[in-house]
């Protein structure tokens, strides 16, 4: 039986869904090939049954939890299309934040500025994008997210970028920065989300760390100042309950200027502080 787009999206459900409409909106335009706005120009327009079975495909697997963007293939990050996979962390606006304030307090002139746990890439790219004077380092301790990476980057044309394989600090060498920017795994290991929504689908390794989600900062904080040239910043996105250990971490440290800054929300979402070797 031939179906057009308007039946289709009256016979999409994903229970459990924040935004059902929305994710079956997104999967038909992807089948399709065509964007969003297209569906709703072309309401009757047939659809194939090599098409429909296909979206249905997908739904399906929606409706098991399958986060909208691995089953893309993409997630809009900043002002960037990245391809993603479950190899990675799906890259969220509340990382926006992050890649704000290394904007605010980034040099102004030339700079090497390290990005660690790079997942897709997102931060270092969305930096390297708005500051072409600035070269960008993103490691990964994973081999696939640092292909991925590596893949976003051609697809962006950005030459001011590296990706390389590193267990956080552990590949570069002796090498200094002027900024160095992370959002590492911050989940404590019993979190009750862990086993709810899209997290599930995505790599623990990207998301816990320890009994209080904060062994990965610990780590990242206790060996950045080797990393850092003089007056250059740490800032780390962590959870939103987790600004004040964060800060005390970074002060025992001998950070200065220690602070948070807040997201959309209102939570501390993101610590940093600067580093006078």
């Amino acid at each position: 039986m031939k179906r057009n787009i308007a039946a289709l999206l009256a016979e999409a459900e994903v229970p459990g869904s924040d935004s059902p409409g929305l994710d079956a909106e997104l999967l038909l335009a992807h089948v399709l090939g065509k964007s969003r706005s297209y569906l709703f120009t072309w309401p009757q327009k047939e659809v194939s049954e090599p098409e429909i079975e296909r979206f249905f495909t997908l739904l399906a697997r929606r409706q098991c939890g399958e986060p909208v963007a691995y089953l893309l293939g993409e997630q809009g990050f900043w002002t960037l299309d990245l391809q993603v996979s479950p190899d990675t962390l799906i890259p969220r606006p509340d990382t926006e934040r992050l890649v704000e304030v290394a904007l605010e307090l980034g040099p102004r002139q030339p700079a090497q500025v390290l990005d660690l746990g790079t997942g897709t890439g997102a931060i270092a790219l969305a930096l390297a994008s708005e500051r072409p004077h600035w070269q960008l380092t993103g490691c990964d301790r994973m081999s696939g997210a640092v292909v991925l990476a590596e893949q976003n980057r051609a697809r962006l044309g950005l030459g001011n970028v590296r990706f390389l394989q590193s267990d956080w600090f552990a590949a570069l060498g002796r090498d200094r920065y002027d900024l160095i920017v992370s959002n590492p795994p911050y989940i404590a290991a019993d979190d009750p989300h862990l086993t709810e929504g899209d997290v599930r689908f995505e790599p623990a390794s990207a998301l816990v760390s320890g009994a209080d989600g904060l062994d990965d900062i610990r780590q990242i904080i206790a060996s950045a100042p080797a990393y850092l040239n003089d007056a250059g910043w740490l800032l780390l996105e962590h959870g939103w309950q987790q600004a004040e250990a964060v800060r005390s971490l970074l002060e025992e440290r001998g950070f200065h200027v220690v602070q948070s800054w807040q997201d959309l929300g209102g939570h501390q979402r993101v610590s940093g502080g600067q580093w006078h070797g």
